[in-house]
């Protein structure tokens, strides 16, 4: 596995799907080697650094750092190869004579200079874990403020405040692409995304797998009915969206697990409010506890997500969620029939609303949404799926 991001030096659920896919083989006898990046993570990070990780048998992990993390991650955003850990990563690589390289998101662990790293022997993949295959900012939001439908990358990389990457118009990538044997899509919405923004190669769809996880025991977490949302408070993550709907419901709060650059600014926007609820960072464990309790999970992203692990996360609980229509979080609700989109404030208050006065509606959603991870989400139904993909390209 090679990837920028990994935990616990990580921002979002890129990195773990990275994690839950390496556990998940090791946990079946596979031996597993993750390169990961830990000085892109100090070079954007602003919080102390995070305690290690315990130890997995059968997992390997090689954090790289140096002395210049700014310095070295700078110049691969801009030159679009390997720069200070070049010869580091080609080393690991060469003696851990892989069967498998399976390359994630590696926009500043080497760029698509990556891709071709070592013989060619191993069978290699490319997971779409964001839009970066065709976006210079990963998230297809254009001028930091509207859905992008049409390409204008450098206005659009200065308005993000981002050097642009003039290897994009070299052809690099499209060169470096040929090395993937596979490019894996998390749902059919980045596949088509892909397509019409015009990346070539075909895309096999397969979605992010999570292991179950027992109930934990416990009072509740909050003591009044409450939606939750989780994951990072960014500007393209809507979450003051939420605030907005359940501003419209009566009896209901609003649980926000997460930190971000918009923080504070969200923290003002629902000051003096007793239905808005800040819990900041949480473990995975608090987290799930959360999930089980809540109403629904709002995911109220206005970009188009490439899966929404939260939404998986959600009805591996038992919990509807209430997405905006939009790429991967509207096709996770809509696979699963356990849950309500949205197109406004208005639309999700209503379906807050109507979860909050229909218990059997909310018991019937949460039996669907457990029932759906079970046949598409879990590591059961995506592993066997992996390893064939990988059986066929080894053939």
């Amino acid at each position: 596995m090679i990837t920028t991001f990994f935990p616990p030096h990580h921002f979002g659920g890129d990195a773990v799907a990275v994690q839950n896919l390496s556990l998940a083989l090791v946990r079946r006898g596979h031996d597993v080697t993750v390169i990961c990046d830990v000085d892109a993570w100090r070079a954007l990070a602003d919080g102390p650094e995070p305690p290690p990780a315990e130890p997995v048998p059968g997992l390997t992990v090689h954090r790289l750092r140096s002395a210049a993390p700014l310095l070295g991650e700078t110049l691969t955003h801009q030159i679009g190869r390997p720069t200070l850990h070049r010869r580091r990563i080609e080393r690991i690589v060469r003696d851990g004579a892989f069967d498998v390289l399976h390359f994630h998101n590696v926009s500043l662990i080497g760029g698509p200079g990556l891709l071709g790293i070592g013989d060619p022997g191993p069978v290699r993949l490319y997971t779409a874990h964001e839009h970066w295959l065709v976006c210079p900012t990963h998230v297809l939001w254009r001028y930091g403020r509207e859905p992008c439908d049409a390409r204008d990358c450098l206005r659009c990389q200065i308005a993000h405040r981002r050097p642009p990457q003039l290897w994009r118009t070299t052809g690099a990538l499209e060169e470096a692409c040929r090395s993937i044997d596979v490019f894996l899509a998390p749902s059919a919405s980045c596949a088509a995304r892909h397509a019409a923004f015009g990346f070539a190669p075909p895309m096999t769809v397969l979605p992010h797998g999570l292991p179950d996880r027992p109930a934990a025991d416990g009072a509740a977490p909050h003591p009044r009915p409450f939606v939750l949302v989780a994951g990072r408070l960014e500007a393209i993550k809507g979450v003051e969206d939420a605030i907005a709907a359940v501003d419209l419901v009566a009896g209901v709060d609003l649980v926000v697990a997460g930190e971000g650059s918009q923080g504070e600014a969200l923290r003002r926007r629902a000051a003096g409010r007793s239905d808005v609820h800040f819990r900041g960072q949480v473990d995975q464990q608090a987290l799930d506890h959360l999930m089980r309790h809540a109403l629904a999970v709002v995911a109220p992203s206005r970009v188009e997500e490439t899966f929404g692990l939260v939404v998986a996360e959600a009805f591996r609980a038992g919990t509807p969620a209430i997405a905006r229509r939009l790429g991967g979080l509207a096709e996770l609700v809509e696979q699963a029939d356990a849950g309500f989109l949205f197109d406004d404030v208005p639309g999700c208050a209503d379906a807050i609303r109507a979860l909050a006065g229909d218990p059997a509606l909310r018991a019937d959603l949460s039996a669907r949404a457990r029932s759906a991870w079970e046949r598409h989400w879990s590591d059961d139904a995506v592993l066997p799926r992996y390893l064939a993909i990988i059986e066929r390209a080894a053939s």
